[in-house]
């Protein structure tokens, strides 16, 4: 019994010094967990110590047995709430309240075993007799309930059938609310499970697939503060991990929400989703994602191929691995997939044309489109020559400019190929038009010589880009060239001559396919990540700090890109670049947003299983 009664006692001086943690002077929700916290120590020490140990009062012994099993919940309830408010305690209060938390827990865990039913013999006879009353009324409870709800027993025995029914309720509740707090502790030191909301990672993830992710060794954090478990989990390429979002913002209030969305949807076993941003939309975070870049890598996406490079290797080498997971053209899967599947963001055809696109591109020769930009530009003058223009020179007679050269947006309010026939117009009419297309057409190469023995922007991916400008431009050019020429030939040109122009056509389907590329080549492209700095040496991700990727690359919304866009030039090389609008923004994200491995899909059932990286 001395055992018991130091158990008690030290349980209740570690609750008090963590009530006094709690303490908030800020006039918010955080100054009623000190309230929360004292009260229920409070209550503690006068069942367990005044009225059970002092008084004697031996029929305390369930309640007592009962607000032990409570008090970790209770205690870490005060613990969130404290970290609720608008202003964060210090880490060294976080750090003695975490500690006193786990005391706690300890010493409540040791009073219950000192309290199990085979150990009270020894402890207190009193105690063993109202305990095994108890657990054989629990043991018949379940033969009770279905008694008590028989139309013939009520009859009978009413005023017991009542009772029965009502102690049967708070028994369900008090097994609701353990095993709710008992998911909410392991979803945040040992697993928690997720589920999924894209099709970022097809065929390894289907939407509304729920996945188990394991913990412990990421170093997860108690609820809203820096203190937890120490780092032990290190990831290799190919880990599936779950991370918060780093797009999202991680202030205070931010992470208050975002806790609480959490809370409800652990306890409803991933049923209930209410972390939503302003604008009511519901935020993609946590992310499940995979580990594609490691920490010590520089890393460059060229036509789906991963390439990396280390300070060992100043040469891009390709990530051979892979392309065992990254899924480019969801076409080939299965019928069984593919039925699950909804949304296949390219067809066969598009798929077709990229390759086409990227071959043609890689084999473009500088010399052969410098020669042809020339020819172009020389056409266009001779044919200049037979339409009257403008003497006046404004910022009106400006064709090229940022608007105009756009070649794509998300929402199609404005491309450069839907307005070349307005294009070629306002240059055969406007002042200096001729003079505006030769420069559209030739100053990437007056300003500096390239040749196919070296890459444009001194890398494959700005060689790119460079090379997939002058696609465009050639296209455009002669369709300008085409259409003068259609102006120049006749007043009777008739809609018809337009539409059945074969020269037009061949060109109007290269522009369809190319604009069809640029809305994809986001997705399947990366620039050289991180930067190189200003003096042009190689950067590379910091340590403990990862790159991911989802596995479906056309239909994923990842470390690749920001949510916002901006229209900006396909080169730095060409001061008549065409635009696109791009969300590209490339970020790594740090160790502690990683909250784990995904270890097991356990539903749905026929796809059950370990998560193989």
């Amino acid at each position: 019994m001395k055992k018991f009664s130091t158990c008690i006692i030290v349980n209740l001086i570690l609750a008090g010094l963590f009530s006094l943690l709690t303490i908030s002077f800020h006039l918010d929700i955080s100054a009623f967990a000190f309230l929360i916290a004292a009260f229920f120590t409070l209550v503690t020490g006068y069942v367990s110590y005044y009225l059970l140990l002092k008084k004697k009062k031996d029929n305390y012994i369930k309640a007592v047995i009962r607000i032990f099993q409570y008090e970790p919940f209770v205690l870490i309830s005060a613990y969130v709430m404290r970290r609720s408010g608008n202003v964060a305690p210090c880490y060294v209060i976080d750090l003695l309240t975490s500690l006193l938390w786990c005391a706690v827990v300890i010493s409540s865990l040791y009073i219950l075993f000192l309290l199990r039913e085979k150990n009270l013999d020894s402890l207190n006879v009193a105690w063993a007799e109202l305990v095994k009353k108890s657990q054989t009324r629990k043991t018949h409870s379940s033969f009770s309930r279905v008694k008590a709800f028989s139309s013939d027993y009520r009859r009978e025995n009413a005023s017991v059938t009542l009772k029965d029914i009502f102690r049967e309720i708070l028994e369900w509740i008090d097994a609701l609310i353990q095993a709710v707090f008992t998911i909410i502790l392991l979803n945040i030191f040992l697993f928690q499970l997720y589920e999924i909301p894209s099709e970022s990672m097809v065929p390894t993830f289907l939407i509304k697939d729920r996945v188990a992710v394991f913990k412990t060794f990421a170093g997860p954090k108690f609820p809203l503060s820096r203190i937890g478990l120490p780092y032990i989990q290190k990831y290799d390429r190919g880990d599936i991990v779950v991370f918060r979002n780093p797009h999202y913002s991680d202030d205070r209030k931010s992470e208050v929400k975002t806790f609480m969305s959490q809370f409800i949807y652990m306890i409803t076993l991933t049923l209930k989703k209410t972390n939503v941003d302003e604008n009511g939309e519901l935020k993609y975070d946590p992310l499940v994602k995979r580990v594609v870049g490691l920490p010590g890598e520089q890393l460059m996406l060229m036509d789906g191929t991963l390439y990396a490079r280390t300070a060992s290797s100043s040469d891009f080498e390709a990530v051979e691995e892979e392309s065992s997971w990254a899924a480019w053209n969801l076409n080939p899967l299965a019928a069984k997939i593919k039925s699950k599947i909804k949304d296949i963001p390219l067809s066969s055809a598009e798929a077709e044309n990229t390759l086409l696109i990227e071959s043609e591109r890689r084999k473009l020769n500088f010399e052969e489109v410098k020669k042809e930009c020339l020819e172009l530009s020389e056409r266009f003058k001779n044919i200049s020559l037979t339409f009257s223009h403008s003497d006046v020179t404004d910022s009106a007679d400006q064709v090229f400019n940022k608007s105009s050269l756009v070649i794509f947006t998300y929402l199609n309010n404005y491309t450069l190929f839907a307005n070349v026939n307005d294009i070629s117009l306002r240059l055969l009419t406007v002042s200096d038009g001729t003079g505006q297309f030769d420069r559209f057409m030739n100053d990437w190469h007056k300003n500096g010589m390239f040749n196919d023995n070296q890459l444009a922007g001194g890398d494959l991916y700005s060689d790119s880009r460079f090379r997939l400008n002058l696609m465009i431009k050639l296209v455009v050019g002669r369709l300008i060239v085409r259409n003068a020429e259609l102006y120049a030939g006749t007043d009777n040109v008739t809609d018809l001559d337009w539409k059945t122009d074969t020269v037009r056509l061949i060109q109007q389907e290269k522009a369809q396919r190319l604009f069809n590329y640029i809305a994809h080549m986001d997705q399947r492209n990366m620039p050289v990540f991180p930067a190189n700095d200003s003096a042009g040496n190689a950067v590379y991700i910091p340590e403990n700090s990862y790159f991911m990727m989802g596995d479906n690359r056309y239909n994923s919304l990842d470390m690749r890109h920001s949510y916002d866009s901006r229209i900006e030039p396909l080169t730095s090389l060409d001061s008549y670049s065409v635009s696109y609008e791009t969300n590209m923004e490339p970020r790594y994200v740090a160790r502690e947003k990683i909250l784990g491995k995904a270890g097991l899909r356990f539903w749905p059932i026929s796809r059950f299983g370990l998560i193989k990286n």
